[in-house]
C-alpha cells in the first residue's frame, strides 16, 4: 500500500477524520494545492511536502487494501493528471470507508488518535505513536507496505479481521452442493431455450465449484444476454417446479429426442447404448408434463427436489467460452456458459472475493510483470521460455531438490528425450496413451518418439544391470523433461503445457520393503513441501479396481503397506475404494495455498505392470529370479506447474532464499556509487544475488524495487558510506534503519541457508 496526498481525497466524500476515528492503515493526506505526491512528480515537489502538516488521516481496513492498491497500480501504469489521480484514489478510499470496517490487524501502522500522531510529527513526545514519530514520507510509505505483505500471505477471509471464514466446499465434498449445481445447469438450459427457441442443448454437468452447459446457437451470446438468462432462471426458481425422474427405454428416449429435434442428445443416447445396451435410460423433467413451463433433459441425475431448492441469491453466470463438441476440433464449435452456485449468498460472496484475489495473483500476469517467463506463440503453444529471473528461481529450486534427494539416499540419473517407437510399444504407452503423445518421427528409416514419461527409461537402466536382493532398494531420481500433446484450447499458462520437467523418481524394492520406502517418501514429501510454506495436506489412498494386473496377494501386501505407512505418518486420509490404477494402488497428496485453494502435487504409485512388461528381475537369496516392486513418485509434480503455484501462493513476492534478486542497493548520489559497487561485490562473494540500481530519485528506486518485490532494499547515502553501513528496509515495509554491512551480509546468508526470513 502507498500513502496518498492531496486535497481531492477529502473533497471526494471522505470528510474530516476526527480523533475518535479508529485507524487501521493510514493514508496521510497533505494539503498541497490539489497535488497528490508520489506519482512521478519531481523530487523538489516531494521534498517541499516534507515540511507540511497532514490535514487528515484516511483509514482503510486491511481487507480493503487490495482494492486501493489495484487503483494505485492502474494509475502508476497510465498517464493521468494529478487531479484525476486524486479523485480516483479518493473514491477507492471512500468506498472502503463506507463499509464501516471493524477492528483489524493493522493498528500498529497508524496511531489511534490523529492529534497524537500530529504531535509526534512535530517532534513532541508521544507514547501513542512512537514507531511513526519523525518518519519522512518515504519511510511512512514503506511502513504501510506491511499491509500488502500481510494481505499476500493470508486468505481473503482472514484479511477481513473479525469476518468469519466462509467454507467453500467443492462438488465432491458436498452432495447438496452437487445437486444444486447440477440442477442449476438444467435451469440455465431451460432458460436459454425459453429465450432462444433455436438453441440446441448438449451436456450440462456440475464441476468443482460450479457448472456449465454447452449450446449450439446461430449467434454468439453476449454478457448482456447472460444477464437476461440469469433473470429468466430467477423466474424458474420462483415457480418451485419439481424435478421428476423418469426411466424409459432407449427406443422411447430416441423417439422423444427426435420429436424435439435435439441431434446432440440423440448422439449421447447412442453412445450410452453402444457402451452398454442394457443401460438404464433416465429423463429428468422440470415441472409436470402438463405444466406450461415443462422442460426435460436426458440425464442420470441427481437433482434437488424442486427449482425452489436452488438459493436464488447464491448463483451467478460467469462467462461464455467456445468448446468443440466432444472436444474434437473436427466437430461443431459450441457456446459454453459457465456458472457457479452455492448454498448461501455468503458463500457466493466469499467465492467472488476468492476469484478476485486469484486474479490478482494470476501467475501469467505476474510472470510478465516480474519478467519470469513467457510462452512464445511464434515458437509454439505450451512451450515455456525461462527468462533470467525465472531461470534463477528454477535453478535454486532444482538445486534444493537435488541436494535433498542425494542426502536421502537417492541417485540422480539422466535419460534421453526421445526413444525408438518399439520402447513405447513394450511399455504399453502407445496402446493406452497415444492420444497424449506427439506423432512419431522417422530417423534412418526407424520410428522414434518424444517421451511422454520417464518410467521406461529408468526400467531400461535397471535391465542394463544385474541386481540381487542385497542391492535393493534402488532409488533413482531425475528432473526429466517430457512432451505431451495438449489441445490448443486446453493449455493454461504454466499449469498445462506441452513440454515440462517432472521431478520423477522410481524406487525398485522387495515386497517387504514397501512400507519403509513409502514412509520415507512421505517424510520427503513433507520436507520438500514445507520448505515452500505448504503445511496443510489432503491425502487420498486409491485401492484396487475391479480390473487390474497382478495377483491378489501382491495387491493385499501393497495396500496394507500403504495403510501402515500412512498410519505411522499420522496423516488423516480418505480411501477411494476401487479408485486405483489398473497396475497398482496409489497415494495422492494435495497442498493448500495462501488463499485456501488446493493443488494436486505429490503422487506415490505402485506399479505391477511395467516390471512384467519389461521382464524385470533380481536374484533372491535362493538364486531364483524374482520381480522387483516398482514405485513411481513425484513430489512437485512438474517444475513448471509447481513454479506457477509458487508465484500465485506468494503473489510474486518470493521468500528471500528463492527470490531472483536478494537485495537492491540504492545510491542516493553519484558520489556513493563506488561504495555501493564495493558492497555488491562483497555480497556476491558471499553467494548473494544483488543489484546496484541506476541513479534516480529515492522515490523512483523504492517504487521500482517494491514493484519487483525485492526482499531486501538498502538506501546508501553519504552517512552510510562513511560509516560502512546500509539503511535497510524489507519488502512489506519494515524499516530496520542503519546496519553494518557485515551484519547485513551475515544475516542474509544465514536466512538463505536456513530458508527463513531476514
Amino acid at each position: 500500500m502507498q500513502y496518498l496526498y492531496g486535497n481531492h481525497v477529502l473533497k471526494s466524500g471522505l470528510g474530516r477524520i476526527t480523533e475518535s476515528t479508529p485507524a487501521y492503515a493510514g493514508v496521510v493526506v497533505y494539503s498541497m494545492a490539489d497535488i497528490p505526491l508520489g506519482f512521478g512528480l519531481t523530487a523538489k515537489s516531494t521534498n517541499e511536502a516534507r515540511g507540511m502538516e497532514p490535514s487528515g488521516i484516511v483509514v482503510l481496513h486491511q481487507a480493503d487494501v487490495g482494492e486501493y492498491l489495484r487503483a494505485e497500480d492502474e494509475l502508476s501504469s497510465s498517464r493521468m493528471t494529478s487531479r484525476a489521480a486524486a479523485r480516483l484514489l479518493g473514491r477507492a478510499a471512500a468506498a472502503a470507508l463506507s463499509r464501516r470496517p471493524g477492528p483489524g490487524a493493522c493498528e500498529a501502522l497508524a496511531p489511534a488518535a490523529p492529534a497524537a500522531w500530529l504531535a509526534a510529527r512535530r517532534g513532541a513526545a508521544s507514547s501513542a505513536a512512537p514507531r511513526l514519530a519523525g518518519k519522512n514520507i518515504f519511510q511512512l510509505r514503506a511502513a504501510a507496505g506491511a499491509v500488502e505483505a500481510a494481505e499476500a500471505a493470508a486468505p481473503p477471509a482472514a484479511q477481513a479481521g473479525a469476518a468469519e471464514i466462509v467454507p467453500l466446499p467443492t462438488s465432491d465434498e458436498s452432495d447438496r452442493l452437487l445437486r444444486i449445481r447440477h440442477s442449476c445447469a438444467h435451469v440455465m438450459a431451460m432458460a436459454v431455450q425459453r429465450l432462444h427457441k433455436d438453441a440446441q442443448v448438449t451436456i450440462g454437468p456440475w464441476i468443482e465449484r460450479g457448472f456449465y452447459y454447452d449450446f449450439d446457437l446461430p449467434t454468439p451470446l453476449s454478457d448482456k444476454e447472460l444477464k437476461a438468462i440469469r433473470k429468466e432462471m430467477q423466474k424458474i426458481i420462483k415457480m418451485k417446479l419439481p424435478f421428476v425422474r423418469e426411466e424409459v427405454s432407449a427406443e422411447e428416449a430416441a423417439a422423444r429426442i427426435r420429436a424435439i429435434n435435439e441431434p446432440y442428445k440423440l448422439e449421447i443416447l447412442e453412445s450410452i447404448t453402444a457402451r452398454d445396451p442394457a443401460a438404464a435410460i433416465t429423463i429428468y423433467h422440470i415441472g409436470e408434463t402438463d405444466h406450461p413451463a415443462h422442460w426435460w433433459d436426458l440425464c442420470a441425475g441427481p437433482h434437488v427436489e424442486t427449482t425452489g431448492d436452488i438459493p436464488a441469491d447464491a448463483f451467478e453466470l460467469e462467462s461464455v467460452a467456445g468448446a468443440y463438441w466432444r472436444g474434437d476440433e473436427t466437430k461443431p464449435m459450441l457456446q459454453r456458459i459457465y456458472g457457479t452456485a452455492w448454498e448461501s449468498a455468503a458463500q457466493l460472496s466469499a467465492y467472488t472475493t476468492l476469484k478476485a484475489e486469484a486474479a490478482r495473483r494470476d501467475h501469467r500476469k505476474l510472470g510478465a510483470e516480474l519478467d519470469l517467463f513467457s510462452i512464445q506463440e511464434s515458437a509454439g503453444g505450451g512451450l515455456v521460455f525461462w527468462h533470467p529471473k525465472g531461470a534463477i528461481v528454477r535453478h535454486v529450486l532444482e538445486g534444493f531438490w537435488k541436494d535433498l534427494h542425494l542426502s536421502r539416499g537417492y541417485d540422480l540419473v539422466y535419460s534421453p528425450h526421445i526413444a525408438k517407437r518399439d520402447l513405447w510399444v513394450t511399455s504399453g504407452h502407445l496402446e493406452f496413451y497415444s492420444e497424449s503423445m506427439f506423432d512419431s518421427m522417422t530417423v534412418e528409416e526407424e520410428a522414434y518418439q518424444l517421451k511422454p514419461m520417464n518410467c521406461p527409461f529408468h526400467v531400461a537402466m535397471f535391465n542394463d544391470g544385474h541386481y540381487s536382493y542385497r542391492d535393493l532398494p534402488l532409488r533413482w531420481a531425475e528432473l526429466g523433461t517430457v512432451y505431451r500433446y495438449e489441445r490448443s484450447g486446453t493449455m493454461h499458462g504454466l499449469f498445462r503445457v506441452r513440454g515440462f520437467t517432472q521431478d520423477d523418481a522410481h524406487i525398485f524394492c522387495l515386497p517387504d520393503q514397501i512400507e519403509g520406502e513409502i514412509r520415507g517418501v512421505l517424510d520427503l514429501v513433507e520436507e520438500v513441501l514445507s520448505a515452500f510454506g505448504f503445511t496443510q495436506y489432503e491425502v487420498n489412498l486409491s485401492t484396487r479396481p475391479e480390473k487390474h494386473v497382478g495377483g491378489d496377494e501382491i495387491w493385499d501386501t501393497a495396500e496394507a503397506a500403504l495403510v501402515k505407512a500412512l498410519g505411522a505418518k499420522g496423516w488423516p486420509y480418505v480411501v477411494d475404494e476401487g479408485g486405483g490404477a489398473f497396475y497398482g494402488p496409489k497415494i495422492d497428496i494435495k497442498i493448500q495455498d495462501a488463499i485456501g485453494r488446493k493443488w494436486q502435487c505429490s503422487t506415490i504409485q505402485l506399479d505391477f505392470n511395467l516390471p512384467q512388461r519389461f521382464d524385470m528381475t533380481y536374484t533372491d537369496a535362493g538364486a531364483a529370479k524374482q520381480r522387483p516392486i516398482m514405485i513411481h513418485r513425484a513430489i512437485l509434480g512438474s517444475i513448471e506447474r509447481f513454479f506457477g503455484i509458487l508465484v500465485e501462493n506468494y503473489a510474486g513476492a518470493f521468500p528471500l532464499w528463492l527470490a531472483p534478486v536478494h537485495a537492491r542497493l540504492m545510491p542516493v548520489n553519484d558520489a556513493v556509487v563506488p561504495y555501493a559497487n564495493e558492497v555488491a561485490s562483497r555480497m556476491r562473494g558471499a553467494g548473494l544475488r544483488v543489484q546496484v540500481m541506476e541513479r534516480a530519485s529515492i522515490a523512483k528506486m523504492v517504487r521500482t524495487a517494491e514493484r519487483a518485490k525485492t526482499p531486501v532494499m538498502a538506501v546508501i547515502g553519504a552517512k552510510e558510506a562513511e560509516a560502512g553501513s546500509l539503511s535497510v528496509r524489507l519488502y512489506g515495509g519494515a524499516d530496520l534503519g542503519a546496519l553494518p554491512v557485515g551484519d547485513v551480509i551475515d544475516r542474509m546468508t544465514a536466512a538463505v541457508r536456513s530458508r527463513t526470513a531476514f
